[in-house]
């Protein structure tokens, strides 16, 4: 497949300045319309990632997510979001970022080019053949991305990408390559819009799609999220309310006392 950088291409929209900003905002949610058809395209792409990455954690190995810049950061913020949210271990989905954490706040772009940064960073954690690893680069030719991509195949690691360009030489090094093709962006360029859309749409679908297929959730239900502040004990306790028909003080006392809505729950069932 030859490999162009649609994610560069100019804009379908000329002479932004001149725009009024109703014109601007009417124009950008026009755009992002089309990112969700782009993602549903990559479905079965996203669906061989996702099993993979199901049975690599039911046997104990962990999914990484490896970015720079916007990428670097959602993938960041997705891992991020998994312990609280089903109520596991830190460790099964490692979100790492070009640069470091500082880069989450500040833009350190140089970071991208170093070749061999990503597999310092993964071996920290002491990456190995049980392990699979995303590579998330909207233009796909990110250096930090794909040359860790590589390092890794070479050691026998399971790889996936996420990238909006068909072709991309991050599809090269991916085993299970997954790519959205979202077009050009509203600004020239900006990877941040379109790009990060798709990319956050997907990195939910994988992680939540994971949770349930192991096991982290009942019904609908987020039944070992964290009781972590007041809004998501209250979430908890109407669960339960839900589930049981039962007075919020009486569901919220089961709640407390045992620690999580799963418990609770098997408590109120006598299991």
């Amino acid at each position: 497949m030859t490999f162009k950088k649609i994610t560069e291409s100019p804009s379908n929209h000329r002479h932004l300045e001149k725009m009024s900003v109703h014109e601007i905002l009417t124009a950008i949610n026009a755009e992002d319309r089309t990112v969700p058809t782009a993602v549903a395209d990559a479905i079965p792409e996203i669906e061989a990632f996702v099993e993979a990455t199901v049975e690599k954690v039911r046997n104990g190995g962990r999914l990484f997510y490896i970015g720079a810049g916007t990428s670097g950061r959602l993938g960041v913020l997705d891992a991020s979001e998994c312990p609280p949210t089903y109520g596991v271990p830190a460790d099964w989905v490692i979100g790492l970022i070009a640069g470091g954490d500082r880069a989450l706040r500040v833009s350190v772009e140089d970071a991208e080019d170093d070749i061999n940064q990503a597999k310092i960073d993964l071996d920290a954690y002491d990456i190995h053949q049980g392990d699979i690893v995303l590579g998330i680069a909207s233009s796909g030719t990110t250096p930090y991305v794909v040359n860790g991509l590589r390092q890794l195949q070479e050691e026998g690691v399971a790889t996936g990408c996420l990238t909006c360009n068909p072709g991309a030489p991050v599809t090269e090094v991916a085993d299970y390559p997954i790519v959205v093709v979202v077009g050009p962006e509203f600004v020239t360029g900006s990877t941040r819009m379109k790009s990060g859309t798709a990319q956050k749409l997907v990195l939910n679908m994988i992680s939540t799609s994971l949770m349930i297929r192991l096991g982290r959730v009942e019904d609908n239900r987020m039944v070992d999220m964290a009781l972590s502040n007041a809004k998501l004990i209250d979430r908890g306790t109407r669960m339960l309310m839900h589930q049981f028909d039962m007075a919020y003080e009486e569901a919220n006392e089961i709640l407390l006392a045992k620690g999580s809505v799963r418990a609770a729950a098997q408590s109120i069932r006598g299991e």
